[in-house]
């Protein structure tokens, strides 16, 4: 999940748009109101096809248009990533195939470009592009110039040594205990303040790393009880040493603890489209389009039973 500050006010970005690939559309008849029908196919899950009842809720102007533009800010797995190394022009990833899924579901194709993640949301604002994606975190402040739509969670998680010898499944079991964490992140502040207010005599040493691979490290090594990070990073560091670690299985927090939503963005004025979104999302979940997506991914974990909008926890 991406918590970096995005800058608010708008700004002039010059942008790219590019077809994305694997859509076909049948446009609709002159002046008909209705959606013209769209197939996404999704790698490794299957085409996902125009559905006219979810369509009906598009606003008009976009119907016309039939076309939505996006822009993202790659590589950033397994949320986006570029297709091919070195061509920044096509896309792939859990939000490239859950929003173009969505868009296919309302009957538009998608037109996606790269930007600085610092010129999403002034991008947005200036009118460059409709939509914004890329494992961005829907955040109370962002929320003042853009509406979310919130399609996954993710917290933190907790890696432990396989077996998980020191009986850490959650939070309440890294009192007294030693854990590493990336320098300057949210678990380096939310463990500090978790360790004041709850852990009274046996307070959380956190141990900060520059970069999360020497937190890891540091597990491997014993000299550390646990690393804290965003789970959906720690789910493929759990692949990767499936031999040797294992996530906490914190059973009251499948998404994490203090899980924050990730989302999709709109402008703010534009909530109709973002409803819009939220239908068609919400239809993927209920037709297992969703979970399929997710799989793909390993990345059932951060996987939500209902779209929502504008739900971020700070």
């Amino acid at each position: 999940m991406r918590l970096h500050r995005f800058a608010l006010p708008a700004v002039a970005l010059a942008a790219t748009f590019l077809t994305a690939c694997g859509s076909t559309d049948t446009p609709a008849p002159a002046n008909s109101g209705a959606a013209a029908t769209v197939t996404f196919a999704v790698p490794g899950v299957g085409d996902v096809t125009t559905d006219a009842k979810v369509a009906a809720k598009l606003p008009a102007d976009f119907r016309d248009k039939g076309v939505i533009t996006i822009a993202t800010n790659a590589p950033y797995e397994p949320f986006i990533d570029f297709k091919t190394e070195g061509n920044t022009s096509e896309f792939k990833g859990l939000d490239y195939d859950v929003l173009s899924a969505a868009a296919a579901r309302l009957g538009l194709k998608t037109q996606w470009s790269q930007q600085p993640f610092d010129g999403l949301v002034p991008g947005l604002q200036a009118g460059k592009f409709d939509a914004i994606a890329g494992g961005i975190t829907d955040k109370k402040e962002r929320q003042q110039v853009a509406t979310f739509v919130d399609y996954s969670a993710s917290g933190t998680g907790f890696l432990v040594a396989k077996g998980n010898p020191l009986a850490i499944n959650d939070v309440t079991n890294l009192c007294g205990r030693t854990v590493a964490v990336q320098k300057a992140s949210n678990q380096a502040k939310h463990l500090a303040e978790y360790s004041k207010s709850s852990c009274a005599g046996k307070a959380i040493t956190v141990k900060e790393y520059p970069e999360n691979p020497q937190a890891v490290q540091a597990l491997l090594a014993g000299t550390v009880d646990a690393v804290a990070a965003t789970k959906v990073n720690l789910v493929d560091t759990e692949q990767q040493l499936k031999d040797k670690v294992q996530l906490a299985a914190d059973s009251a927090n499948p998404n994490g603890w203090l899980a924050s939503p990730n989302a999709f963005g709109f402008l703010k004025s534009r909530a109709d489209l973002a409803q819009a979104f939220q239908a068609a999302v919400q239809s993927l979940i209920d037709d297992g389009t969703y979970a399929k997506i997710l799989d793909q991914y390993g990345q059932k974990e951060i996987g939500l039973a209902t779209a929502t909008i504008d739900r971020a926890i700070d």
